[in-house]
């Protein structure tokens, strides 16, 4: 199947449809600068999901998952999910030899941000979703003992011991390329040891996911392209020199595009933050040859938690989580985004 280059969008969109203020009441979009508004992103199809027996299809991503999404029907630990799923694989589990528990990246494509209880889109056909962790293949970079792992509940993503028991969803199929590889490209054991890939599951043997450009960056005038998303980041990743309130930072953003009406700029939405990271690394969780300046521990993104509307996403770009912080706090720094076609005109810079 043909690689999602080919078209406009190289990430998903969130889903999220309507806007929140401040104290999260639901407001018009038009003029917010919100993700309900810009809506960024490949649009989902619809329906989103075929079922062909007890497999479920995800028209958005290509990927395959299973009905049940609790085949195990008990949290296991890290190690004992990829095993688990290797033991479905020997057994031939619905006529399939090709299961593997999902990296980050697949595992956090079928959230919604505009659904909660669980954050999966309306029109999901899944049973025996449970409201909690499910373990993704991926290491954390920062403590290679955690693994990344996705609430069913609200969506967020964060690391947890290995030692630790969560749930399991296995998911199979190359994809059409929509999601990009996480960048993990090592193995390691519960102890956080690196180990041989091969054979394990793990994120850095079966590297899913469209492959990464080289290089990856392209310096433009007054901006960065990344050739993986598409996107154009300001080189600066600190608009307001400083942590400000989510609606400072709408508004920061919304003046730059006042100043630069050309470039489109924008708060970025939390899937269009979280295709920067490369789960590989730590401290910043960005790719070595990243040319960015002034580059911070967290950003916001303009998706409202529709779990909690006061709150808004925001990437923890130190350890590469996504999580959320009040809008009416100073907690995150700003960095805008436009889109490659709208930075089209600009020259190359070195």
């Amino acid at each position: 199947m043909a690689w999602a280059a080919q078209v406009d969008w190289l990430y998903p969109a969130t889903g999220q449809r309507s806007c929140h203020d401040l104290s999260g009441r639901r407001m018009p979009c038009s003029g917010s600068g919100q993700d309900g508004e810009i809506r960024a992103g490949m649009p989902w199809p619809s329906p989103r999901f075929d079922t062909e027996g007890e497999e479920v299809r995800d028209r958005l991503t290509g990927l395959t998952w299973s009905r049940d999404a609790l085949p195990a029907g008990f949290p296991l630990q890290w190690d004992e999910a990829l095993r688990f799923v290797r033991g479905l694989n020997r057994e031939g589990w619905l006529g399939r030899r090709d299961w593997r528990l999902p990296n980050r990246r697949e595992l956090r494509s079928l959230m919604s941000y505009q659904t909660r209880l669980p954050a999966l889109p309306e029109d999901h056909p899944f049973v025996n979703l449970f409201s909690g962790w499910y373990w993704s293949s991926t290491s954390a970079a920062i403590a290679p003992n955690h693994a990344w792992y996705v609430h069913m509940e609200g969506a967020r993503m964060f690391y947890g011991g290995k030692d630790q028991s969560f749930m399991v969803w296995p998911v199979r199929g190359e994809g059409n390329g929509l999601l990009a590889a996480t960048g993990q490209e090592r193995c390691f054991d519960a102890m956080g040891r690196q180990i041989p890939c091969a054979g394990t599951g793990q994120d850095g043997d079966t590297r899913t996911g469209r492959p990464w450009p080289a290089p990856r960056f392209r310096p433009l005038a007054g901006a960065v392209l990344d050739r993986l998303s598409g996107l154009c980041w300001a080189r600066d990743a600190d608009l307001t020199a400083g942590p400000v309130r989510w609606d400072e930072a709408l508004a920061a953003v919304a003046e730059l595009a006042r100043r630069d009406p050309a470039a489109g700029w924008r708060l970025p939405n939390i899937n269009e933050l979280e295709m920067l990271v490369d789960c590989s690394r730590h401290s910043p969780a960005l790719p070595g040859s990243a040319p960015f300046a002034a580059v911070r521990d967290g950003y916001w993104s303009s998706t409202s938690s529709l779990f909690e509307p006061d709150w808004a996403w925001a990437l923890y770009l130190d350890r590469g989580a996504t999580g959320v912080g009040q809008k009416g706090g100073r907690h995150f720094h700003v960095w805008p985004v436009c889109d490659r076609r709208a930075a089209a005109g600009g020259a190359d810079s070195g």
